[in-house]
């Protein structure tokens, strides 16, 4: 598991950055929808940039910039499929104090499947990632040091790479969130969306009067960076959104689980998600186990992702270019998946063969599935539909890339705008997340528009 430095070390570090600033923490999202009440967003409008329709002017790996009078640097996934003229996403992921750039671009132990908080495993070719690398592995953000080198490396992606400038994220773990509140409070208008977990105010808070779509999570038991200053850093912008103020409830020490607060009354556009769960300072913990930390069990890899790819932009990529999308904030919780935007209804049978794969990972009462389509004929598929049957015993929670329905028994899987053409030998993946009572087999056959498919 990607994790923080070990407990020793990294509570003596944040100690020693929180001595002399007001420490405030951060909450997140959850199994249990306590309420909802956003009203459903709409597209936002398409904006290009200078590095759309030309060769790429930067590759993957180590890049390297001159920010502020000094040597910065970051590392940069561009998607493998990627294509100049579809504008991307653009998602941040920051690293704790006495963390690095590698570990984020990495996933740690967990590998691909929390690489970039695990937003990389549930993109499929939509969106460029970036993972900074802080000055003495912090971000310390002195003279809003760290804000610049931001706006500097937004700057250089755009003019080498196609981006959407209307879809730039950012997510951080402890001073990567710190980071992250920084830039919802300084560049409210540039990001669309962040998310931050088991947050304090380290990093500063230049501006913080505008609104931002604002997710956060947090442990009610955390002993580094106290849930009672996450709160308030939320609720900065539950003011600023013009939502409903209120006390959204929280898991009681001992439950295991998470609670999810959508909260109501927000602008459009401009939703907070709070998460409460039942931990310490962890990025990645995981319902039903008491302490376990793991980026491909926890709950927060699909919530993240799935506040953030609710807003859609009104470009979709081309056919080997697959995105995710997921209900938006006033679609129903994890806890009951439904449909929310699923884009094209299939309007005729698959004209071609069809490939499934499917891999699980598994804990003791939950599980992870990833799905890989491919259109095995000739000729595109435009609008699909995939059924199978899950395992009984088995009842999907949240998914991503689809919509699901019902949760259990005969599922059927909808694609949604982003990935709704299957063109020939282009792969699409597609996932959920789902409890189980001891059977974390797959399932055994998939039918894709009424035709079978080929189980790989």
């Amino acid at each position: 598991m990607l994790r923080a430095e070990p407990p020793s070390r990294r509570k003596g570090l944040l100690a020693t950055v929180a001595a002399g600033l007001l420490v405030v923490g951060l909450a997140v999202t959850g199994t249990h929808v306590a309420s909802a009440g956003t009203s459903p967003l709409a597209a936002n409008a398409l904006a290009s940039t200078a590095g759309c329709g030309k060769a790429p002017g930067l590759n993957s790996g180590k890049q390297t910039i001159q920010s502020g009078g000094k040597n910065r640097s970051y590392i940069l996934k561009v998607p493998d499929s990627y294509d100049s003229n579809f504008p991307h996403r653009l998602a941040f992921g920051y690293h704790w104090v006495g963390g690095t750039a590698d570990q984020v671009a990495g996933g740690g132990t967990d590998g691909a499947s929390w690489a970039y908080y695990g937003m990389q495993s549930q993109a499929g070719n939509s969106t460029i990632f970036v993972a900074p690398q802080g000055l003495n592995n912090g971000w310390g953000n002195s003279g809003g040091e760290d804000v610049r080198f931001t706006d500097d490396m937004i700057k250089q992606i755009e003019g080498a790479l196609c981006v959407d400038t209307t879809q730039l994220f950012s997510v951080g773990f402890s001073y990567g969130a710190a980071m992250t509140y920084a830039l919802a409070c300084a560049r409210p208008t540039v990001f669309r969306a962040v998310a931050v977990i088991a947050v304090g105010q380290l990093s500063g808070c230049d501006g913080g009067t505008q609104p931002i779509a604002y997710m956060g999570i947090h442990g009610v038991s955390d002993g580094t960076l106290s849930i009672s200053g996450g709160r308030s850093m939320r609720d900065r912008f539950v003011t600023n959104n013009g939502c409903t103020r209120q006390n959204p409830p929280e898991p009681a020490v001992g439950s295991h689980t998470h609670i999810l607060t959508q909260y109501s009354g927000c602008r459009a556009g401009y939703p907070v998600v709070w998460a409460a769960f039942d931990g310490g300072h962890q990025q990645g913990p995981v319902d039903g186990c008491a302490g376990c930390e793991s980026g491909a069990r926890s709950w927060v890899k699909p919530e993240v992702w799935k506040f953030f790819s609710q807003f859609a932009s009104t470009s979709s990529p081309g056919p080997s270019s697959p995105g995710p999308s997921s209900p938006g904030p006033s679609s129903p919780g994890p806890s009951s998946p439904g449909p929310s935007s699923p884009g094209p209804i299939p309007s005729s049978p698959a004209s071609g063969p069809c490939r499934v794969s499917a891999t699980t990972n598994p804990w003791n009462t939950g599980l992870t599935e990833s799905l890989t389509i491919t259109n095995t004929g000739s000729a595109p598929i435009n609008g699909w539909s995939l059924a199978f049957t899950l395992p009984g015993g088995q009842s999907i929670t949240s998914g991503w890339s689809a919509t699901y329905s019902p949760a259990s028994g005969q599922v059927t899987a909808r694609n949604v705008n982003y990935n709704a053409t299957l063109a020939p030998n282009a792969p699409v993946v597609i996932g959920f997340q789902a409890t189980h009572t001891g059977n974390t087999a797959t399932p055994t056959a998939f039918t894709l528009n009424g035709a079978a498919c080929t189980v790989a």
